[in-house]
């Protein structure tokens, strides 16, 4: 032990002096003990052909310093890393969520707030405010780098008090956001909330107890999670217990791409009431929706429930309780599941328990996958129940706008499209996810990495229980465990040595690595010029590798049997000046593909009927065979 600690201390020594000796430069391979100059020459040890390195690939290693790699290697070793986790995260570029502390600043006056953005908990706007008006907008909007943000308590237990809250969060990426108490126990007065968390990537959402226990208020909310990129929201009592409010809740979720919903409580309990809710979950793709008790227990009032899963594409759904128990209140659905592809559905307790009450509902699921459990069987009068699923009908409204939203326009194509003077759309192929680096293999060997040592990775970065770093860390472990699919190989990586280990297993030491160029023609349409096929165009085999969400770089790869490989240089139409060097793969073998897979909504046909190509993206790679 003493002579591995002694033999440690001199490599920390030496690369210090080597430092120093530069200046304190950054030394790139001129140090050979930093992480990047020892995957360089593991590069030459396990690639056995004279191409030039890839560049995009080994930017990607640590750009920790010698001495900082084998201290915090030491640290590792000993399980001790945590207790400088700062340091760590920023040395070796990690994704770290800052511990977010209570600010104890209360705001009691009448205010006008605009872009607050600053990461920190934000406690105790307006409590117990009389009359005024308030306003708070741009609240941690556009942030691009992991905002962690928690609001509690926005006007509890004012009286007559008016208040506006315009978007929450927007833009952002790999959010985690929690909204707590807007409005609890107010009298009179109106609340309206607007925007929260639109167009962003990834979030993790939580609202608790929105105008709960309010007395003669009008409160409304607008736009929840609109075009989000996969992530989960929840939303939890929205006007629960009220008398005599008014609530109106619309657009939840709309156009969200693959995302978890969560939705419970709205106006439950509540005397008097007047609520609607309109588009919960339009024109999603993908989503697993869950929604639990509308109007349950209500006296009184009017319930109204419009477009549930509206012209949605796939997905699973569960709608428990709605409007059960209630006492001389009138409830209307119109509109529930009338999507574009069935998914799977489930709507469980209609009107039961109810007493005096009028209740009816329009329009029940347009396709075959629904079952409908616990309605009242009497008071209650259906229109339209599981009306056929009509693909011609769907095939029309789906030829326009909603394959745009659910399938980025040039996403896939066919490999005819890869030809000199072909005039096509370029999906947007930036990298949306954090950036980070790779770690030191020296490092990443001592750090746990499975779901029965989650509480050890846990505890190393701090991660808190049902935060977004957890199931972002329970997600990414989940895919790396899945078991592989019929004929694939597959590995997920946490250092470069790794994947060249793994690419070099499946294809042998005569590799190359690409990826498309940059990602000038994003969104555009753009010109193909010259194309060359990988490997004289033959059909060969590949291992793509794509990025996973965790606290360091990490990609899930597998092994792509059956595909052809192409680069094309991307030109601007107009001017035919060169503007990209694109990297496409062609998967010729989709039989085991998913029937609702987006490149077939994108191009009709379905599985092993079709080919589909489609360009590698900004930061992920495929490894060939070289030429």
């Amino acid at each position: 032990m003493h002579n591995n600690m002694s033999t440690l201390s001199f490599f920390i020594l030496l690369s210090t002096l080597l430092t120093v000796g530069y200046g304190g430069r950054d030394l790139g391979d001129k140090n050979p003990f930093t992480p990047k100059a020892y995957v360089a020459r593991y590069w030459d040890q396990h690639v056995r052909n004279n191409l030039p390195k890839p560049s995009f690939l080994l930017s990607k290693a640590s750009p920790m310093s010698a001495s900082d790699t084998a201290s915090f290697a030491k640290l590792a070793a000993a399980n001790k890393l945590s207790t400088r986790l700062p340091e760590f995260c920023s040395a070796a570029h990690l994704l770290c969520f800052p511990e977010v502390r209570p600010s104890l600043e209360k705001h009691t006056e009448d205010a006008g707030f605009q872009t607050y953005n600053d990461g920190q908990n934000f406690t105790n706007y307006g409590t117990d405010f009389a009359g005024g008006i308030d306003t708070f907008k741009n609240y941690s909007n556009e942030i691009s780098t992991t905002p962690v943000n928690d609001f509690r308590r926005y006007s509890r237990g004012a009286a007559g008090h008016e208040e506006r809250f315009s978007a929450y969060a927007s833009d952002s990426n790999v959010a985690d956001q929690s909204f707590s108490t807007y409005g609890t126990n107010a009298a009179g007065g109106s609340g309206e909330f607007k925007n929260y968390s639109s167009n962003s990537n990834v979030p993790d959402l939580r609202f608790t107890t929105y105008s709960d226990s309010t007395g003669g208020r009008t409160q409304s909310f607008s736009s929840y999670s609109e075009n989000g990129n996969a992530g989960g929201q929840t939303f939890q009592s929205y006007g629960k217990n009220s008398a005599g409010a008014a609530n109106d809740f619309s657009a939840y979720g709309t156009g969200s791409n693959v995302a978890s919903s969560d939705f419970t409580n709205y106006g439950k309990g509540g005397a008097g009431p007047n609520n609607t809710f309109t588009n919960y979950g339009v024109n999603m793709n993908n989503p697993t929706e869950t929604f639990q008790s509308y109007a349950d227990g209500t006296v009184g009032g009017t319930q109204s429930f419009s477009n549930y899963r509206d012209q949605a594409n796939v997905g699973a759904d569960s709608f428990k309780s709605y409007a059960k128990s209630t006492s001389g209140s009138e409830a209307d659905f119109k509109s529930y599941g009338n999507s574009f592809n069935p998914g799977s559905d489930t709507f469980k307790g209609y009107a039961k328990g109810a007493e005096d009450s009028k209740v009816g509902f329009t329009t029940y699921s347009a396709n075959t996958n629904a079952t409908f459990k616990d309605y009242a069987k009497q008071g209650v009068s259906f229109a339209s129940y599981n009306v056929s699923f009509s693909p011609g009908r769907a095939s029309k409204t789906v030829s326009g706008s909603l394959v745009k939203r659910w399938v980025e326009p040039g996403k896939f194509f066919r490999e005819s499209m890869l030809k000199d003077g072909t005039l096509m759309p370029m999906p947007d192929i930036r990298d949306k996810m954090p950036k980070r680096s790779f770690l030191p293999r020296s490092i990443l060997t001592k750090l746990p990495f499975s779901s029965s040592k989650v509480h050890e990775l846990k505890r190393l970065f701090k991660v808190s229980d049902n935060s977004s770093m957890e199931k972002m860390i329970m997600d990414s472990l989940g895919e790396c465990e899945r078991v592989p699919s019929m004929g694939e190989t597959k590995r997920c990586v946490g250092s470069i040595e790794d994947m060249i280990d793994f690419s070099t297993s499946v294809l042998g030491r005569n590799v190359a690595v690409w990826t498309t160029e940059n990602v000038n023609g994003s969104n555009k349409n753009v010109m193909v010029g010259r194309v060359k096929g990988m490997n004289g165009g033959k059909v060969t085999q590949s291992v793509s590798c794509h990025q996973s969400l965790f606290p360091y770089m990490l990609y899930y790869c597998h092994s792509v049997p059956k595909v052809r490989v192409y680069q094309a240089d991307l030109l601007d139409p107009e001017s035919k000046a060169k503007i990209n060097h694109g990297v496409a793969i062609c998967h010729l073998d989709t039989t085991a593909w998913s029937p609702t897979h987006g490149a077939f909504i994108a191009l009709g046909s379905g599985p092993g009927r079709i080919e589909v190509c489609h360009w590698i993206f900004e930061n992920d790679l495929t490894w060939t065979i070289a030429d």
